[in-house]
């Protein structure tokens, strides 16, 4: 059985920094791609981050380029999301994703809630 358990979220001022993980289980980590995606409270889930198995190639959504970083750690099966400078339009309930086939996600964490207030 595969699991998604993403941790890390909480409230935090704008400026701050957060660090999100997501500890995978039930699949070969190292083999899948794995993204980052966000949904705020009455909008769409939006893509924020991705990186691809073996070379590691990241790719970023606009609004988080310069800011935000993902990383994995296949020996510990684990994503990361580093979150800095962040801005009130960065609250909402971030997910983690894996992909056997790039951007086509096969699992879904439950979410963890990130809050920044001004």
């Amino acid at each position: 059985q595969v699991q998604l358990v993403e941790s890390g979220g909480g409230l935090v001022q704008a400026g701050g920094s957060l660090r999100l993980s997501c500890a995978a289980s039930g699949l070969t980590f190292s083999t899948y791609y794995m993204g980052w995606f966000r949904q705020a409270p009455g909008k769409e889930r939006e893509f924020v981050a991705r990186i691809t198995w073996s070379a590691g190639i990241t790719t970023y959504a606009d609004s988080v380029k310069g800011r935000f970083t993902i990383s994995r750690d296949d020996f510990k099966n684990t994503l990361y999301l580093q979150m800095n400078s962040l801005k009130p339009e960065d609250t909402a309930v971030y997910h983690c994703a894996a992909a056997r086939r790039a951007a086509t996600y096969d699992y879904w964490g439950q979410g963890t809630q990130v809050t920044v207030s001004s």
